[in-house]
């Protein structure tokens, strides 16, 4: 899951990035309610994490900014994190489009939490089961698993947190081919901390865990990867 961290203080920002990144999201982070509004309108994230006290345009109005159609996800779940405890606050947070309120300072445990309920109700609105042939992912209860035939039971296969990454990101183009940068994107965000080839290791081992199951990883030259059902 890519998510936007919307956050002016840079120690407070690198904390959130590292945990949520040991919980293994690739997380973007901006400094400034002027810059998100930029970046927002050109790229879809799952979930975005504001704060209010933004220098210039502020975290109130930069959450009803995002919810105008010209934004590439008006629909993203948006959780404001931020020092005010005024009711005022959260009622007008709330009221101007954020899905979730949480005062600082909090425990990273509860915003895991929080992020995990935010992206349950969001993938329930729209598709909670992906699937593809035989294939199925199941985003609310985070299995992937091969449909049983003739009323047997489906087989459940245990993938990493990239691994179901590359897999989800796949599930949701198919059948259309993924590039190789547009996975990367969504491993890593901007700071591309793994490389190109790590790619192709996630991928390899997808490969080796659903092709004996009918489901094949077609390598695109020059491109990227593509889902497909081998006879």
């Amino acid at each position: 899951m890519r998510l936007l961290l919307v956050e002016d203080d840079i120690m407070v920002a690198s904390g959130i990035k590292l945990g949520l990144a040991d919980a293994g999201y690739a997380v973007d982070w901006v400094g400034s309610g002027e810059r998100a509004q930029e970046v927002l309108t050109k790229e879809s994230f799952d979930v975005g994490i504001i704060d209010i006290g933004l220098p210039g345009i502020d975290g109130l109005e930069l959450t009803r900014l995002l919810r105008r159609p010209e934004m590439a996800n008006p629909a993203m779940p948006v959780l404001i994190l931020t020092a005010r405890d005024a009711l005022q606050d959260r009622v007008q947070g709330l009221d101007l489009g954020a899905d979730d309120y949480m005062v600082k300072p909090f425990e990273l445990p509860e915003l895991l939490a929080r992020l995990r309920a935010l992206l349950r109700r969001s993938q329930a609105a729209n598709t909670a089961v992906l699937s593809f042939g035989s294939l199925e992912l199941d985003t609310a209860n985070r299995r992937v698993s091969i449909a049983g035939a003739d009323g047997l039971v489906a087989t459940v296969i245990e993938i990493g947190p990239r691994e179901w990454t590359v897999l989800e990101y796949l599930m949701i183009h198919a059948p259309k081919p993924a590039s190789k940068d547009k996975l990367l994107q969504a491993l890593t965000g901007w700071d591309k901390e793994i490389t190109p080839n790590a790619v192709e290791v996630y991928v390899s081992r997808l490969r080796s865990k659903l092709e004996p199951h009918g489901i094949a990883l077609r390598s695109i030259r020059g491109f990227g990867y593509r889902l497909e059902q081998t006879p």
